[in-house]
């Protein structure tokens, strides 16, 4: 149950990244809607962060944390604000992937 929090944890962390860039680009009370977004967003995934770290060691859930946030933050930012996807931001990204799931395997819990 503990990686199902952690992983939850991970998207709610790509879910408060979004909402951070979509108050960048937005204005008036659609932009505190998506700060709202971002900090609920916050708030629930350090939650269940902290819910995962009672069972999995604190390294490796933390990495496998931001692993996530930041694996899923790169896809969004490409299809939601156009930033690049080249070939050597698609092959870090799979690396990324590929250590998180890594990580995963390796881990005594």
């Amino acid at each position: 149950m503990a990686w199902i929090y952690l992983i939850v944890a991970g998207l709610f962390e790509i879910g408060f990244a979004t909402c951070l860039g979509k108050s960048r680009v937005t204005t008036g009370s659609l932009s505190v809607w998506w700060l709202i977004g971002f900090g609920v967003c916050l708030i629930i995934s350090m939650l269940l962060l902290m819910r995962a770290t009672q069972v999995i060691p604190i390294g490796t859930a933390y990495a496998v944390w931001t692993g996530i946030g930041a694996a899923g933050t790169v896809l969004i930012g490409m299809l939601l604000f156009n930033e690049p996807a080249d070939f050597w931001r698609l092959l870090f990204l799979i690396l990324l992937i590929v250590s998180i799931v890594g990580l995963k395997f390796v881990s005594s819990h």
